[in-house]
């Protein structure tokens, strides 16, 4: 049933992200997570094989595509067994979006070509250190400037938690142009190398170890007003268009960390004797990945049929929100379970579900946390 998603070109995209996985990433990925973070250079061999610009516009430097290509690329890549480089990696599909359906032409053509090469990193930053999920409540705040015969916004805040917050060149940051509350929000795109700005050293995390995370801080920036995407105090909707693709991807990444965790606990219950048998011997350790395949197994054709109604134009937020919130239960369950199929060895940093398993704790918790997926099901439902 799965297959019927994706046709031949999919499967071409596919090998090329499989090769590209298999000859640049995997080898490393180990070493990578264990330094906290991974070359530079990944960006610009990404961005030469063609995956970086999957789903953006061919004039702009992307090679177009669908919603599958993009979920097919997500996949493979996540196969490498990192949630964070994905994460980093995938960094511009955030930060970018807004800017490619609401910015100047001048704007886009300025910076995107430079960031699907993988020459610039992209970030988005839109978390405060005090603000949490609550979007409409941010505090930075950007204020409109005329110096000499320029206009400006200072810039004067702080973010956190910003993906590839580190060393991103450029930075989608919402601030807030404008009265209290929601419509006072607007995105402007900050460059690096802004006078005023300054980055925090990389957060250490429980998970995701390999993608950079850190805090941003804006001390009179100066940022001429024509980095402003779209127009003022339209920020807020400019963000949640976005929230579709970003929990689809985290559900799609959800679904394959569950299956490595999956097939790491099948080989090791086939090959791991106790008690004068194989694991997969005892009922117990049988029924339990029973179980795991099971669950798994729905959630990716729940996730699949939420790519197809996007890809047919549909806005199901009730829907995504679901998807993500049963992606990422089944992902807790399937990574906790493996670990303890694996008993102690699960617990070391040489298994792979151990990794697995703290990677898996961000899912439900990025892109909107469970319990607004929650609410945003409940008003759905007209409650």
């Amino acid at each position: 049933m799965t297959l019927s998603y994706f046709d031949d070109t999919h499967e071409m995209i596919r090998d090329t992200a499989r090769t590209f996985v298999e000859r640049e990433i995997r080898p490393h990925i180990d070493e990578w997570e264990e330094a906290g973070g991974f070359p530079r250079e990944i960006y610009k061999k990404a961005g030469d094989a063609g995956l970086l610009g999957i789903g953006y516009p061919e004039e702009l430097g992307g090679t177009g595509g669908d919603v599958f290509q993009k979920v097919v690329w997500v996949e493979e890549l996540m196969r490498a067994g990192s949630g964070g480089l994905v994460a980093s990696l995938g960094s511009l599909d955030i930060g970018m979006p807004p800017l490619v359906r609401f910015g100047s032409d001048a704007l886009k053509r300025k910076i995107l070509p430079q960031v699907l090469a993988g020459e610039k990193i992209y970030a988005l930053a839109i978390t405060e250190p005090g603000g949490g999920s609550d979007v409409a409540g941010l505090k930075t705040r950007a204020e409109r400037k005329t110096i000499g015969n320029r206009d400006y916004y200072q810039v004067n805040g702080s973010k956190t938690f910003v993906t590839s917050g580190f060393r991103a060149d450029y930075y989608t940051v919402a601030v807030r142009t404008g009265e209290e509350g929601h419509k006072g929000v607007s995105l402007i795109v900050v460059p690096r190398d802004t006078e005023g700005f300054s980055t925090g050293q990389p957060l250490k995390k429980m998970g995701w170890w390999a993608s950079d995370t850190a805090e941003l801080f804006f001390e009179n920036c100066l940022v001429p007003v024509e980095n402003l995407i779209g127009e003022e105090g339209r920020g807020f909707p400019m963000i949640t268009s976005n929230f579709q693709s970003e929990r689809l991807t985290l559900a799609v990444m959800a679904n394959v960390t569950a299956e490595l965790a999956l097939d790491a606990a099948q080989t090791y219950a086939r090959d791991r004797r106790a008690f004068g048998t194989r694991l997969s011997g005892h009922q117990a350790i049988r029924h339990k990945l029973a179980d795991m395949a099971t669950r798994l197994e729905a959630s990716r054709a729940f996730t699949y049929s939420c790519g197809a109604r996007m890809e047919a134009g549909e806005t199901i937020f009730k829907e995504i929100s679901m998807a993500k919130n049963f992606a990422t239960d089944v992902c807790d369950q399937i990574t906790y379970d493996a670990v303890q199929i694996f008993g102690g060895m699960g617990y070391m940093r040489e298994s792979l579900v151990e990794r697995l398993y703290r990677d898996a704790r961000i899912l439900s918790i990025g892109g909107g946390t469970r319990e607004i997926m929650n609410e945003i099901i409940a008003k759905q439902m007209g409650l």
